[in-house]
């Protein structure tokens, strides 16, 4: 995997076109490949007319409780988004790329929120086929009453589409840490937008949409963890190798400008988390309660492994340690929290604070990739960590609530998701930026990423003394 950018390179490099004219070829022909990928990925859409909207009808039974917990939820993932995320990314950059992260948060925000209106929740969560659902089902909503029930809830259908489109905007918005401080503006929307079109969507359609991981049956994640934690993880090693380094990585030191900034924003991530986690249930009772305080065990012990790991090693734990810590623990708890009880969370807490640790120091550091702000390290390695042990520790002999399969079964085919994910999200995420290179580039020139993106994107400084 590490490979892969200078391998495509000398192919590039030796190919009897020059890159200008490759760029030109492309832009010719890329309206014909959109369309083509519309029509594959539509092709489902017939098969989908019936069916769903007859458990969509007006006047189903509403249930009031369910209803106001989900509504708290869905503010609460978009807390995690902005300003949570924002605050979290911003702290950590310099203090010349600030704006820069916190406008990159806030136009994916946007920029999802259309797509998801337009065709995302449709392609999603609609009939189709194995890998997708069908484009036009609900595009623009059409077809949803304002008071139809999702199937098997007493939520508004209106509802489960903005709980869900929380997540599909705070996907795309984890890989941002890994390719900050050098990625063009422009660059980074067309990949982002490209890149929840064709991997989160049908990862999503897969995994919680009706279709079918490859074959797979009887998956288990609960909140995201393969969809949201893997897939973004996966996608921000390859970006962050795609694009490069930051001139001067790993010679100069390049420390966090406002760590209070960092600090509250995990204080955001972890408090919003109780919604991306138990509000995934879609309802309001014990299971949602026990999994908030699994959420929040695995949070905190993630949290205190790291900085005793740190305490050990260099005699202080720190509190940039003990803040990403929490994030690993609460990113490997997602794919498990509604199926783990606290022996579970403490264990995976545990496990993902080490593993987290690990890849985001000495792997990081052997391999020389500039994921600048641990996006794979973290949320890849933990979504991982809870994606494989939920297969154990849902078991009602460990203290969960149950596994339909034998432990043994189940982390096959725990880890066999994974793998396919982690496949499919590293070759497509390939293409994607790929694509962009060609037709607007990646990178910042270098003069720009000297100032810093505040001034050479956006002309603004975040600091003005």
């Amino acid at each position: 995997m590490f490979r892969i950018s200078p391998f495509l390179a000398i192919i590039m490099n030796s190919s009897p076109f020059r890159f200008t004219e490759s760029r030109l070829a492309l832009r010719s022909i890329l309206p014909s490949v959109l369309m083509f990928l519309l029509v594959l990925l539509s092709g489902s859409t017939s098969m989908a007319q019936d069916g769903i909207a007859a458990t969509l009808e007006p006047g189903a039974s509403i249930d009031s409780g369910d209803t106001a917990w989900i509504l708290t939820a869905t503010a609460l993932v978009l807390f995690m988004m902005i300003p949570g995320l924002a605050l979290f990314y911003a702290g950590l950059v310099r203090s010349k790329n600030v704006l820069s992260v916190l406008m990159h948060c806030f136009a994916i925000t946007g920029v999802m929120t259309v797509v998801w209106l337009v065709f995302g929740f449709s392609a999603a969560f609609s009939e189709g086929n194995s890998f997708i659902g069908s484009l036009g089902k609900w595009a623009f909503l059409s077809g949803v009453e304002i008071n139809s029930v999702w199937p098997d809830t007493g939520l508004p259908t209106l509802l489960f589409y903005a709980f869900q489109m929380t997540f599909f905007i705070i996907t795309p918005g984890l890989m941002v840490g890994a390719f900050v401080e050098r990625m063009k503006f422009s660059a980074m929307l067309l990949f982002t937008t490209l890149w929840a079109i064709l991997v989160y969507l049908p990862i999503c359609h897969m995994v919680w949409g009706g279709g079918s991981l490859f074959g797979l049956t009887g998956v288990i994640d609960h909140a995201g963890g393969i969809v949201v934690h893997i897939t973004a993880g996966v996608g921000a090693l390859i970006a962050c190798i795609l694009v490069g380094k930051r001139k001067g990585f790993p010679q100069v030191q390049m420390m966090p400008h406002n760590l209070p900034m960092t600090v509250t924003g995990t204080a955001m991530l972890w408090v919003g988390w109780f919604g991306f986690n138990a509000g995934s249930g879609l309802a309001a009772n014990g299971a949602a309660a026990m999994t908030l305080i699994v959420t929040h065990t695995s949070a905190a012990v993630g949290a205190m492994t790291w900085a005793t790991i740190e305490w050990i090693k260099f005699k202080r734990p720190s509190v940039l340690g003990a803040a990403t810590g929490s994030i690993a623990g609460l990113a490997a708890i997602t794919p498990a929290s509604g199926h783990v009880g606290p022996i579970g969370a403490i264990a995976i807490g545990l496990t993902s604070g080490i593993l987290c640790w690990y890849f985001s120091t000495a792997i990081k550091q052997r391999f020389k990739y500039d994921d600048s702000l641990d996006v794979f390290g973290v949320h890849g390695i933990g979504g991982l960590v809870g994606t494989l042990l939920v297969a154990v520790f849902g078991a009602t002999v460990m203290g969960g609530k149950g596994i339909e399969k034998s432990i043994g079964a189940q982390f096959g085919t725990q880890a066999l998701a994974s793998t396919y994910t982690i496949i499919y999200t590293a070759i497509v995420t390939t293409v994607i930026l790929y694509v962009v290179r060609l037709l607007i580039g990646l990178r910042v020139q270098d003069a720009s990423e000297q100032i810093g993106l505040d001034q050479a994107a956006h002309g603004e400084s975040g600091y003005n003394d």
